[in-house]
């Protein structure tokens, strides 16, 4: 599947009905989502492996590589109501992905069953509580060798250093993250900011 095809059928999904700021529930753009899903198809980290979402949300990342051909897919995410909605927008593309209520944080889930190849995701920026991509990172890195994220953009130093010893840096993508009006602090209908997707390899 071509990207600009990908970018197409993601657009067909249905984003938060309630987001919550405190969560730094930002609907991650189609286009953003297909990239990021695209270049690590190319790389073989998606189609034929197991791969999760963290912080899954309305389920746009894990229903992407569940399309790309990734068996089995898990998206683990901490609001239900998200989870709910990220369930019909598997129905929707017709794919089988497993979503649980989970926080990343949470010790008391079994995360050695829930080991994969790869893991793609969109953490907070952290905008609403400093450092909230940290225990993301953390997790992905448990998980599994191949993760690939979304961060704001200037972030490629602090993970480089912040992971030093556990991932190396392969990749960084950077790419225009169209924001839309969400909450009742925003000023503007969209605001387009830029991303890096990184690509971590587990050392």
């Amino acid at each position: 599947m071509n990207l600009r095809h990908l970018e197409m059928r993601l657009e067909r999904l249905a984003g938060f009905e309630r987001p919550t700021a405190r969560l730094e529930q930002y609907q991650t753009p189609a286009p953003v989502a297909a990239r990021l899903l695209h270049h690590a198809a190319m790389q073989g980290a998606i189609e034929g492996r197991a791969v999760s979402d963290l912080g899954c949300g309305t389920g746009f990342l894990a229903c992407g590589a569940a399309l790309l051909g990734a068996s089995p897919v898990t998206g683990l995410e901490i609001d239900p109501a998200a989870i709910e909605i990220a369930r019909r927008n598997a129905e929707t593309l017709g794919v089988s992905v497993e979503f649980l209520v989970a926080d990343v944080r949470d010790p008391g889930v079994d995360w050695g069953s829930l080991a994969c190849d790869t893991v793609v995701m969109n953490p907070p920026f952290g905008a609403q509580k400093a450092h909230a991509d940290r225990p993301f990172i953390d997790r992905a890195l448990e998980l599994a060798g191949e993760v690939y994220g979304i961060f704001n953009e200037g972030s490629t130093p602090f993970v480089a250093a912040y992971t030093e010893g556990r991932a190396e840096i392969e990749e960084v993508i950077r790419c225009a993250f169209p924001m839309k009006r969400t909450f009742a602090h925003h000023r503007k209908d969209r605001v387009d900011i830029t991303v890096e997707v990184i690509h971590l390899r587990r050392i």
